[in-house]
């Protein structure tokens, strides 16, 4: 059997059930606007920061949401609370870096002499 065989074996054993299904949607919004133009791709890479935003949003709602839920006793799942709330850190930090990225990429832009 050859290493690539058993590499793709492996892979085939593994099961994607356990991934959280709000994590494999996209992050970008509809490709159709609703003046019905065709999107451009400032419009695609707007939607998509958009995206990523209202993604970074919602777990901050939800992590706060079942933090609420522990503090007042309707819930035991202190784990399921620091859990969300550590997704909630590592997706802000991420948008984050995508934006300090998005400022150096722009500022270097600026610099070039045409």
């Amino acid at each position: 059997m050859s290493p690539i065989g058993s590499v793709g074996s492996a892979l085939n054993a593994l099961s994607l059930s356990r991934v959280d299904p709000p994590l494999l949607k996209p992050l970008t919004g509809p490709t159709q606007p609703s003046d019905t133009r065709p999107a451009t791709a400032a419009d695609s890479f707007g939607h998509m920061l958009d995206g990523l935003a209202a993604t970074v949003d919602a777990k901050e709602a939800q992590a706060g949401e079942i933090t609420r839920q522990v503090l007042l006793g309707d819930s035991g799942q202190l784990h399921q609370s620091v859990v969300a709330m550590q997704e909630a850190s590592v997706a802000f930090s991420l948008m984050i870096e995508v934006r300090n990225k998005l400022v150096e990429s722009y500022q270097e832009l600026m610099h070039m002499q045409v």
